[in-house]
């Protein structure tokens, strides 16, 4: 039992840190970023839905960090192809498999897109056999035109999301352990007492 306790509060715990970002509220309402993933970086950001996907973007370091899940579900679009465009400027979005987000890296892009001022930004994603445009603005701020240029154009540990990513995955390990756990114990008592 000491065990079970344990891998509860180790999700419990772990979960709490990122809040479930992406999930919707009581009400329907957009919480935070998709995927569970949590940003530490206050730069630039975008954020925008259609009816089957949302998305929320950051110009974080010398690229455009996009991650994306589905609106109903808060389930990550992994391993899709994206394409942004800034007033006809366009550029593929990368996706990385070790972090669950895709990054656009075109020096070109990102110059125009660092630049003070509102960017509307045109993203169309095809998952699978989905295809879909998704629309939004992005204010980068005087203040931030540079932001994070610090970053050395690798695609690093500096993306906060991902120890969220795999507290999740693990997270969603041991709670299907704790509940087979819970499970047994209950299917024996129940077999038991019907003979």
């Amino acid at each position: 039992m000491k065990l079970i306790s344990g891998l509860f509060l180790y999700f419990a715990l772990g979960s709490a840190a990122v809040a479930a970002p992406g999930a919707h509220g009581p009400n329907g309402e957009h919480l935070d970023a998709p995927g569970g993933h949590a940003h530490t970086d206050a730069g630039p950001r975008i954020e925008t839905f259609t009816e089957t996907f949302e998305l929320v973007g950051h110009l974080q370091g010398d690229e455009l960090s996009i991650l994306i899940d589905r609106y109903a579900t808060n389930e990550p679009v992994l391993d899709g192809t994206l394409e942004v465009e800034l007033n006809g400027l366009k550029a593929p979005a990368r996706f990385h498999a070790d972090h669950g987000d895709y990054a656009v890296d075109d020096a070109k892009f990102l110059q125009a897109l660092a630049k003070p001022g509102k960017h509307s930004l045109v993203f169309t994603l095809a998952a699978g056999e989905e295809t879909d445009l998704l629309e939004g603005t992005m204010e980068v701020k005087a203040e931030e035109a540079g932001h994070g240029r610090s970053h050395e154009g690798e695609h690093g540990d500096s993306h906060g999301h991902a120890y969220s990513l795999k507290t999740w995955l693990i997270g969603g390990i041991l709670l299907c352990i704790l509940m087979v756990a819970m499970l047994i114990p209950m299917l024996r008592r129940k077999s038991q007492s019907g003979k």
